[in-house]
């Protein structure tokens, strides 16, 4: 199956909009654990989380994770371009995300920071004006 750009940004839309006011308490962002490699499965596997497979792509696999009260969109990618690509559209719609190599997860702030102390990776924020009260104000980076 080929995807598309459009594909994509729709796809980060969609999981913006299914995310919104869901998350979970914690973590100290500044001790994470080395970055995470490795599949899709294995990734969720780390996380304690049952992917539900949304995409199954050769350029992209992307699930949905659920765990208790949070909710978020993991994803992997078969190249690091692809990968700086979806990212770059994707923040165009806000959120939070938790980027490794070849990997994201994206949700709530709270969801994404907690799943840090798991994974480790860096902190991304989306698009200032889709993440009212988000913390641009300190950098859109962060790790």
């Amino acid at each position: 199956m080929r995807v598309t750009r459009p594909m994509l940004a729709l796809t980060g839309v969609v999981a913006a909009l299914a995310l919104a006011g869901c998350g979970a308490g914690g973590g100290d962002e500044d001790q994470a654990p080395p970055t995470a490699t490795g599949s899709l499965e294995h990734l969720a596997a780390e996380a304690k989380c049952e992917p539900n497979m949304q995409t199954d792509a050769d350029t992209i696999r992307q699930a949905l994770c659920e765990k208790g009260d949070e909710k978020y969109v993991l994803a992997t990618f078969a190249t690091d371009r692809g990968q700086r690509e979806w990212l770059n559209t994707a923040k165009d719609y806000g959120g939070y995300y938790l980027v490794g190599r070849k990997w994201v997860a994206v949700g709530e702030e709270r969801t994404v920071t907690a799943l840090r102390g798991t994974l480790g990776g860096t902190m991304e924020e989306g698009s200032e004006h889709m993440n009212p009260g988000g913390s641009h104000n300190q950098g859109g980076h962060h790790g």
